[in-house]
């Protein structure tokens, strides 16, 4: 029936319904004041949202009146789903898209600082082409070749976890490619015809998913303290992604690609446990002692 109602309502509400629940699950308490002051709404308005989310979910939350809060109860049980991802960057960003409003933690945090973000007005062009299906010509600067011209059909955004990559069609080259956002100096979108060998549903690697048994490395000491650390199921980690990205995750958390998990160092407390799963996947450069023979 909660759910039912859930669905019926406008998204403004669901909006602020989920604030509610989103701090009563992270900070245990709410207070009316937060919706009035969070989206600039009447107090009647915001009386009428506790009401609804009461109703929806009247075991979540009970009023204390010292405090003069809502405070989380014991049967608590979250009404939306959402990545933790979405948790972690609200709690230490803030949580909301409004953009008057002052950025402010919910709680005390620290992001390590990103060296490299990607320019606005680059960017902008190069979500522009890829929601409206156009190609971008830019101006790229690469490590290989230096300074070109480039034709390209973006159709993704991908972060490798240390800087973001547009995931696109190649004219120069014929290849699905990814570039890097910070190395076009220059964007503009043109509106030409796009053949289906250039798009999304023709990359290969970018459709195939490929399975990556993880497993804490056979060398340290206690390796049950990392099954517990990555929650992993009879001590395997299965993560799934695609081949396109697959490089990119084995070498953001140090996951040693060797066969006979050879590598040694403090950051290698991982170990692919079934390498056989990458056979074929092409960007395997940065995986950690990664070996073509290691499937062959």
């Amino acid at each position: 029936m909660s759910q039912t109602l859930l669905a019926e309502i406008s998204q403004a509400q669901k909006e602020r319904l989920f604030f509610i629940d989103f701090k009563l699950r992270f900070l245990g308490l709410f207070n009316r004041n937060d919706l009035v002051y969070r989206f600039g709404i009447k107090e009647a308005a915001a009386t009428r949202d506790l009401s609804l989310y009461k109703e929806i979910a009247p075991e979540n939350l009970n009023y204390d009146t010292k405090a003069k809060s809502y405070i989380q109860s014991e049967k608590f049980k979250p009404i939306f789903d959402y990545p933790g991802s979405q948790a972690l960057a609200a709690l230490s960003h803030g949580l909301g898209d409004d953009y008057v409003l002052a950025k402010t933690a919910l709680i005390p945090s620290e992001v390590p600082t990103q060296l490299n973000t990607p320019n606005l007005d680059t960017l902008a062009e190069i979500t522009k082409a890829i929601f409206q299906k156009k190609v971008l010509m830019v101006k790229y600067q690469s490590l290989s070749s230096g300074f070109t011209k480039r034709e390209i059909v973006p159709f993704a955004l991908v972060d490798n976890g240390l800087r973001w990559h547009v995931r696109a069609f190649d004219r120069k080259r014929e290849i699905f490619t990814d570039f890097v956002i910070n190395r076009i100096v220059e964007a503009s979108n043109r509106s030409d015809d796009i053949p289906y060998v250039q798009t999304r549903e023709a990359d290969i690697q970018w459709n195939r998913i490929v399975e990556m048994h993880i497993v804490p490395h056979p060398r340290l000491t206690h390796p049950e303290t990392i099954a517990v650390e990555y929650g992993m199921v009879q001590g395997v980690l299965k993560v799934q992604v695609r081949a396109a990205v697959a490089g990119y995750v084995l070498r953001r958390w140090n996951v040693d690609c060797t066969t006979n998990y050879s590598l040694i160092g403090a950051e290698y407390h991982l170990w692919l446990k079934n390498t056989v799963t990458l056979y074929g996947v092409e960007n395997l450069a940065v995986a950690p002692g990664y070996q073509v023979e290691n499937v062959q």
